[in-house]
């Protein structure tokens, strides 16, 4: 059975959000129910919800058409989590004066499950000390808020008072949901994406990781219970939520970032392309070009993963190799010599594999076995990997 989310929408402009909100928790298989008040339909039509989750959108305590179950209490023991978007000051100031007076209120005070508020106002209403000290009392009492943004309000002004945007009220709700919480007290450090060595303050040797890996296996840690943190270099995707995020730049950085970390980690996974080679000098003005060729002296990088093997004590240590042939013995070899306890194995040259895709098919090899993943989204061929450490480590 899908999971249950109780979705409240209350009066704002940024009811319109609502909709999205509801849109993206349907299609990612949740059973979506939505109370709104009776002010939030004069921004939005009940019958938008009810398209997109399917469900009848409820909207009056004492509506007749109904089925013979007292709905404020029954949704209330169905929901597995509640999510107030948009939260007006008058909704917050209800729950916090424990006033019950309409279909939501009635429902959200008879929720067992946790209960999410994502504050929409003006920044002056916001800020408002009654306002704050409501948000203080509900904090206190086990309600938890989604951060207003700042930017620009409906009502022209600037400053702190947007609801969260949809994306990120739905990651909140994700954390909370997962099913599997099996890394609850592991602490994980992460590398994604790639290094980039300066050859003057213009250029620089990079490669093409664009990080999308490193940032599925982050969180799905994180969406397992792990404390994560993820060293990152270059990427082209952004780190997720919920997750401490280091940001480096040369494979020095990442080496120092990684080992300043590595002591107080339980599991490290070794997913960024780091450079193998940094030029020998790098200079401090651009260089000029000339009518001649030009040819660039590069040195050895540190070898973190090779480090990390070393020092090891109780650490679990997974790294990844992206190979363009012999992927099976190269990765063997590298898994001994770097004394690893894991090496992800992937391809350059596979359909839907290498830098860039969304989608991966790696190969799993540990001193006991070979595991080779069929091509999977990059989340679940994390979680795969994430199981594979589990049931090594």
């Amino acid at each position: 059975m899908a999971q249950s989310i109780l979705l409240g929408v209350t009066s704002s402009i940024a009811s319109y959000k609502s909709v999205y909100l509801a849109r993206e928790l349907t299609k990612a298989g949740y059973d979506v129910n939505v109370i709104m008040s009776k002010n939030a339909m004069e921004f939005i039509a009940p019958l938008t919800f009810e398209r997109l989750t399917g469900n009848r959108c409820i909207t009056d305590t004492f509506d007749r058409d109904f089925t013979p179950d007292v709905k404020h209490i029954s949704l209330a023991k169905k929901a597995d989590i509640a999510v107030i978007a948009p939260a007006t000051a008058n909704i917050i100031g209800k729950l916090a004066s424990g006033i019950a007076d309409d279909m939501l209120s009635t429902t959200i005070m008879a929720c067992r499950a946790p209960v999410y508020i994502a504050p929409a106002m003006n920044t002056n209403m916001y800020e408002n000390p009654i306002v704050q000290r409501n948000i203080s009392l509900l904090a206190e009492l086990g309600y938890k808020f989604i951060e207003p943004e700042e930017g620009l309000l409906a009502c022209g002004d600037m400053g702190k008072g947007k609801m969260a945007e949809p994306e990120i009220i739905a990651e909140y709700i994700y954390r909370e949901l997962h099913p599997v919480k099996d890394m609850t007290g592991k602490r994980v450090l992460v590398t994604a994406g790639a290094t980039r060595e300066s050859i003057d303050p213009v250029r620089f040797i990079t490669n093409h990781s664009s990080g999308k890996m490193g940032c599925a296996l982050a969180r799905q840690a994180m969406l397992r219970g792990a404390e994560v943190t993820l060293v990152a270099g270059s990427m082209s995707v952004e780190p997720p939520m919920f997750v401490e995020t280091i940001r480096t730049e040369s494979a020095e950085d990442m080496f120092n970032a990684v080992v300043e970390r590595f002591d107080n980690c339980d599991i490290v996974i070794k997913a960024a392309a780091v450079a193998d080679y940094t030029p020998a000098v790098k200079y401090e003005n651009k260089v000029k070009k000339s009518d001649g060729d030009m040819s660039i002296e590069l040195k050895r990088t540190k070898d973190i993963l090779k480090y990390l093997g070393e020092h090891k004590k109780n650490q679990y240590i997974c790294g990844f190799s992206m190979e363009t042939e012999n992927l099976i013995e190269n990765s063997i070899k590298k898994l001994e010599d770097k004394n690893a306890d894991m090496i992800a194995a992937n391809s350059l040259t596979g359909k839907g594999t290498g830098f860039g895709t969304d989608t991966n098919a790696v190969t799993i090899i540990t001193k006991e076995k070979t595991v080779e993943l069929p091509l999977m989204s990059k989340a679940e061929t994390a979680d795969r990997i994430l199981d594979e450490i589990l049931r090594n480590e």
